[in-house]
């Protein structure tokens, strides 16, 4: 198993949904997914707004030294801002684990949810070549998030990031 942590500070929340154009700007599009310039940060990150709304978000952190997976939804949820909860993750044959740390109010208006972060090469390995992952929070119950399309979104993200350097 691996761990990873579900940083609620690592990022500022739904950015490129409702973000200011000085600040995100649109660098393509693949199989459902959005690649964003997040110039103040200058790096990329990638989004996808599912059919209900929920949205999930990948990209680096600011020093570009960890991945982050973050996923929102407009659904209720008893998601509290920084209360933290054992997590783990299914995707493929493996399992992470880690803490989750609730995020809300830093984001956008009606949205709840959190960023898993991970220096673990395997963890987006199995992100690019698994078609769901399966997330398991300690009191919330299971969902599904699909990765569709993550393969190509995550290579457009990497190309996206290698020119903003």
């Amino acid at each position: 198993m691996s761990k990873f942590k579900i940083a609620a500070t690592a990022l500022a929340g739904i950015l490129a949904t409702t973000a200011s154009a000085d600040t995100f700007e649109g660098y393509g599009s693949v199989e459902g997914w959005n690649v964003f310039i997040d110039h103040e940060k200058k790096s990329c990150l990638i989004e996808l707004v599912d059919s209900a709304e929920n949205v999930i978000q990948m990209g680096l952190t600011e020093d570009r030294s960890v991945g982050y997976l973050g996923v929102f939804t407009k659904g209720e949820t008893d998601v509290k801002r920084d209360e933290e909860e054992d997590v783990a993750i299914l995707i493929g044959d493996n399992i992470y684990v880690g803490t989750a740390t609730g995020m809300r109010g830093n984001i956008t208006a009606g949205y709840s949810g959190g960023y898993v972060t991970s220096d673990n090469p395997m963890f987006v390995k199995d992100i690019e070549q698994q078609y769901e992952m399966i997330v398991f929070p300690e009191k919330e119950y299971s969902f599904i998030v699909d990765l569709t399309g993550t393969k190509k979104a995550i290579a457009m993200g990497r190309e996206c990031n290698e020119k903003q350097m």
